[in-house]
Parts: C-alpha cells; sequence; structure tokens
C-alpha cells in the first residue's frame, strides 16, 4: 500500500518524538517542536493528529484534488489514481462515502508501522459487508483519523478498485471509473486542484502512542485480522 515514500516519522510514546533525519526539524528546542506540533489549523484547514508538516512549511496543507498515476515495476501496469486532502471534521464522512462504489461486500486491509524497525505490515480481512465494516470504522474512528501509524484501505478484487485511507490521513481512490469518486469529493465541498501538493511531498513528521497501538489491536480482533498479506 501507498507509494509516496519521502516519510519522517515519530513513533515514540505519546509526548515524544524520533527526529534523527529531522531536516527543518533538527536544531529546534524543545519548545518549538512542542509548538509547532500543536498547531493544528492552517487558514481554514485542520489536521488530525496523526502528522504534521516540516517547520519551515515547505508544503502548507489544504483541501483538495488532483489525478495521478501509480505504476506496478513488477507489471508495469498503470493504475490511475485520484488523492485528496481534507479537513479532519469531513475525513471520516468521506471516507464511508467513498467505499460505497465499491459494492456491498469488500476486503480490507489494515496498515500498520508501529514497529518502525519491521517496516510496514498489512493484514488482510477478505469479504466483509459494508454496514459491518462501517460500523467497525465509526468504533475505531479516533484510531483512524489521529494515529500517524495506522492506514486502511478497502478492496474490491473484481472491480480491481481500491480506497485508501493511508496513515498520513490522505483519501486516495485507484482504478477505473474514478469519476464516482469525484463526485463524492466535490459534493463534499473538495474539489479538483492540478497544482496541489501534499504534504507527503516533503518533510513530515507522524505521531502515535502506546494507546493508539492498543487500540490497532483492538481494531485488528475486531474485523477478524490474524494474519499478514503481500
Amino acid at each position: 500500500m501507498g507509494f509516496l515514500k519521502r516519510i519522517l516519522r515519530s513513533t515514540g510514546p505519546e509526548g515524544t518524538t524520533n527526529l534523527e533525519q529531522a531536516g527543518s526539524f533538527e536544531q529546534l528546542s524543545d519548545e518549538e517542536l512542542q509548538a509547532h506540533l500543536g498547531i493544528n489549523r492552517y487558514d481554514s484547514f485542520l489536521l488530525t493528529g496523526a502528522i504534521r508538516p516540516s517547520y519551515d512549511l515547505q508544503i502548507v496543507p489544504r483541501q483538495g484534488f488532483r489525478h495521478d498515476e501509480y505504476r506496478d515495476d513488477a507489471s508495469g501496469a498503470v493504475v490511475p489514481v485520484l488523492m485528496a486532502s481534507a479537513t479532519s471534521p469531513a475525513l471520516m464522512d468521506l471516507f464511508l462515502e467513498l467505499i460505497d462504489p465499491l459494492g456491498p461486500v469488500v476486503d480490507v486491509v489494515l496498515e500498520t508501522s508501529h514497529h518502525a524497525a519491521s517496516g510496514h505490515q498489512d493484514l488482510y480481512r477478505e469479504h466483509i459487508d459494508i454496514p459491518v465494516l462501517k460500523s467497525a470504522l465509526l468504533e475505531f474512528e479516533d484510531l483512524l483519523l489521529n494515529d500517524g501509524c495506522t492506514g486502511i484501505a478497502v478492496v474490491n478484487p473484481q472491480k480491481q478498485q481500491e480506497v485508501q485511507f493511508d496513515e498520513h490521513k490522505m483519501l486516495i481512490a485507484y482504478g477505473q471509473p474514478l469519476q464516482p469518486f469525484e463526485r463524492i469529493l466535490i459534493d463534499g465541498d473538495v474539489y479538483p486542484d492540478p497544482e496541489l501538493r501534499f504534504i507527503t511531498e516533503a518533510e513530515h513528521v507522524h505521531s502515535s502512542s502506546e494507546r493508539f497501538l492498543d487500540e490497532f489491536e483492538s481494531l485488528k480482533s475486531r474485523l477478524g485480522m490474524d494474519t499478514e498479506w503481500g
């Protein structure tokens, strides 16, 4: 899952950070760092607790979507992609609407990077009814919105489509047709912007905690996931 690679990660206990390759964060005092991590609004755009942009604001977060493509190195396949950024209060509702076009029964992938030394792990669950999935997502809304080490994707293998709510709290739709996803975003006041840049495309920092790790394990159990995928 995911193809946006430039990640500066903070995965320590709540209130701590790991900034060994921090770039603009390197020379900050503890007070300056905590002040930056405490900023969650840029104009009308509200961030979740999961991620913060670089201290020097190489990219200022804002709402919108743009088209891109994903190239699979192994097969050479090119998949059209729709990538969106939305203000925090709208994110969960948008994600729940974006998975509707996938159909009534889907597969689910949970992504975790809580144990950063072992890299990302993907956990797979096949054949879950959308109403059952939505109930679980709402139960764990705080985790999904605010943990910078948790991502989720909903997949319809037959349609060859996927909707991802990644650990950066971006909304990403893969596969044709993309028009149903575009309509949902526009109806939610998320508009196309071909010049849009995401904070994942520059230095940034993720945040997590032991509490979120425990909640992730609960969500994994709730979805009946016991095995790694991929």
